[in-house]
């Protein structure tokens, strides 16, 4: 599970489908009031969409499976490979399922504004959830505008994963904690063959590829989104300073053969991936490579640290998003989807257990904590980002992940060398960005 993600690369949807006569099959979703919730013994059917597979998925359906602890007569049927258009087609041709699960955290405002995702907060008050029990950025990114449409499973938190043997070969003892380290560091463990063309790239500064995102990066640089009038933000010194980092090292590769590059490097979660085939030295990206890495590539020796920083001062800051949990307008049968929403989210043994199982992090702080959680010195470093008061989560618009894509498109060109003034392409950038927020209405 890779929300953002895997999140702004892989979207992942679930649908809970509960069909059968089952006290509880109440209000439909949208209607007022909470739907009320199936009785311990009643039978009813689950399926429920993903966009799983392997073994993310056999671990994801454990999870679910725990559900029947509670409700013991419940059928579940969980599918893999679904996505979030299917979701919206279900959504518009009137069927709907009833819980959808999305890596699609950019999507939350889209969700929470127009409707998409039942508000949830009857349910919660109705059975006196205390939504503190989960950490700060995650309930962040969960609600839009104080409407709280999903709720969460797991989270992602991103750091740097740095190849020991390289950083080694380099005369490099300690990973670099600032982004001007990680420049030099870069470009001591890049590798170039007689004709110039790159063998081993050490940071690889391509956007977008693998997880290197404006979301992503932006808060290491002490990047905003919005700027004190609420407007986009982004023509400031901190997102120009991060776009200047990247077209640095771009420029050190040569654009065209880092593009060269590129193209020969295997996808990101293939077994082909660069840092598996030891062809990147360091690379941002989730506690979910920890287990990637065990299972596809365990000979290669890596470290995880914070992300190197643009100031002291922000080091230590990270990155977070996370699958959402929803429940879509029309659903058939909210009160039961409620029910396993309720579970997924709070119920720390089945937290615990999906986490261990995919190795993501824990969305509860008690969850966080449990000592059922397996945590190596690697995946500690994930752990304390996630608990840390810098934890940062995904910007929420009304327009979706729109202002993610304007930003991701014009660092491609200013990458290439086709922007000629920084901060004048990045206010054009913020005019296109407020006038999609002013036109969708929200």
């Amino acid at each position: 599970m890779r929300k953002l993600h895997r999140a702004a690369l892989l979207c992942v949807a679930a649908a809970v489908s509960l069909t059968a006569c089952a006290a509880g099959s109440g209000n439909q979703a949208g209607q007022s009031g909470p739907a009320a919730a199936p009785g311990r013994d009643d039978e009813f059917s689950l399926t429920v969409w993903s966009n799983y597979s392997g073994r993310e998925q056999d671990e994801v359906t454990k999870a679910l499976e725990s559900f029947k602890q509670k409700f013991p007569n419940a059928e579940i049927k969980h599918e893999g490979s679904q996505d979030d258009d299917k979701i919206t087609a279900g959504i518009r041709g009137g069927n709907p399922p009833d819980v959808a699960l999305s890596f699609t955290t950019d999507n939350i405002g889209q969700f929470c504004s127009s409707g998409s995702f039942a508000d949830l907060k009857p349910y919660l008050a109705r059975d006196a959830v205390d939504l503190d029990q989960i950490t700060d950025a995650v309930r962040a990114y969960t609600e839009y505008k104080g409407t709280r449409c999903a709720m969460p499973m797991l989270s992602d938190v991103y750091g740097l994963y740095y190849n020991k043997d390289m950083l080694a070969e380099a005369g490099i003892t300690a990973p670099p904690k600032t982004t001007a380290e990680l420049l030099d560091f870069a470009k001591r463990t890049t590798k170039k063959a007689a004709d110039g063309s790159i063998e081993v790239a050490g940071f690889l500064p391509s956007m977008p590829h693998y997880a290197n995102n404006p979301q992503i990066w932006a808060p290491h640089f002490g990047a905003k989104w919005e700027g004190a009038d609420g407007k986009s933000g982004l023509a400031s010194p901190e997102w120009a300073q991060m776009l200047q980092f990247q077209k640095e090292l771009v420029d050190f590769y040569g654009h065209d053969a880092l593009e060269r590059f590129r193209a020969g490097l295997g996808q990101q979660y293939s077994t082909d991936h660069a840092f598996h085939q030891r062809k990147i030295a360091m690379m941002v990206d989730g506690e979910y490579r920890t287990a990637f890495l065990a299972d596809q590539a365990p000979d290669v020796r890596f470290g995880t640290a914070p992300f190197p920083t643009s100031k002291p001062e922000l080091y230590g800051t990270g990155f977070t998003a996370g699958t959402i949990m929803g429940i879509p307008k029309g659903a058939k049968n909210p009160g039961a989807a409620w029910e396993l929403i309720k579970h997924l989210s709070f119920d720390t043994e089945a937290i615990i257990g999906l986490a261990n199982g995919i190795k993501n992090i824990p969305h509860t702080k008690a969850a966080l904590t449990d000592p059922r959680l397996e945590v190596d010195e690697n995946f500690k470093t994930f752990i304390d980002l996630a608990t840390s008061d810098k934890l940062q989560g995904n910007p929420v618009t009304p327009i979706g992940d729109a202002h993610i894509k304007s930003i991701s498109d014009f660092a491609t060109s200013w990458q290439s060398g086709k922007v000629p003034d920084l901060m004048a392409g990045l206010a054009e950038v913020d005019r296109r960005i407020d006038d999609q927020i002013a036109k969708s209405g929200k």
